[in-house]
């Protein structure tokens, strides 16, 4: 908040956010505020720039509770991300994707750390499909080591259901004949 003292090229009031293709509203939002915290608002309220002077800015793309969740965070550095395993993963998702939009690499960290804890028998499938089609490398080992070391519970759990990806299908196929092909090789190494 330091950083709000002495710099003239600031801007000044507040700015209301109309959220989603509903225009859902997070009205009296400090706008020095959210330029110290963030790059991205900080250009976005840059001198030059149409939305320095707006009352209002639409947000497409995201929902409500992501967004405030992400505002909530810019002003408190609180992190929210819900009530409920399968609310939190996915909040963390979708907060995490707002991070790297908005420039502000500690939430993605601390979002992709929520989400690295988040894993288990309910949410390992949607967090493996998530991680592969953002690339996220580590996620989806995690994911993968998850579902092959614990398979009856992420089966109980309607897991195998929830896939919904091809690829994402193939890659779990393949692991599971590759466990399949070191059972048989510890096997015979046991017979001979």
């Amino acid at each position: 908040m330091g950083k709000m003292w002495g710099d003239a090229t600031l801007p000044q009031g507040m700015v209301t956010f109309l959220v989603g293709d509903d225009e859902e509203r997070i009205e009296h939002v400090s706008k020095n505020a959210l330029c110290v915290r963030s790059v991205f608002f900080r250009t976005m309220f840059g001198i030059g720039m149409k939305e320095r002077d707006a009352a209002e800015v639409t947000v497409l793309e995201t929902d409500l509770a992501s967004f405030t969740a992400l505002v909530r965070y810019l002003l408190t550095d609180q992190l929210d991300l819900g009530e409920g395993e399968g609310e939190q993963a996915r909040r963390a998702l979708v907060l995490r994707q707002l991070a790297q939009k908005y420039q502000v690499p500690r939430l993605e960290l601390l979002c992709a750390q929520a989400l690295q804890e988040s894993v288990g028998p309910a949410t390992a499938v949607p967090l493996l499909e998530a991680a592969h089609t953002m690339g996220d490398g580590r996620l989806l080992a995690q994911c993968r080591r998850f579902v092959a070391d614990h398979a009856a519970e992420v089966r109980a759990s309607g897991g195998v259901e929830q896939l919904r990806d091809l690829g994402v299908a193939k890659g779990l196929l393949g692991d599971a004949l590759d466990q399949v092909a070191e059972l048989q090789k510890g096997a015979l190494r046991s017979h001979s």
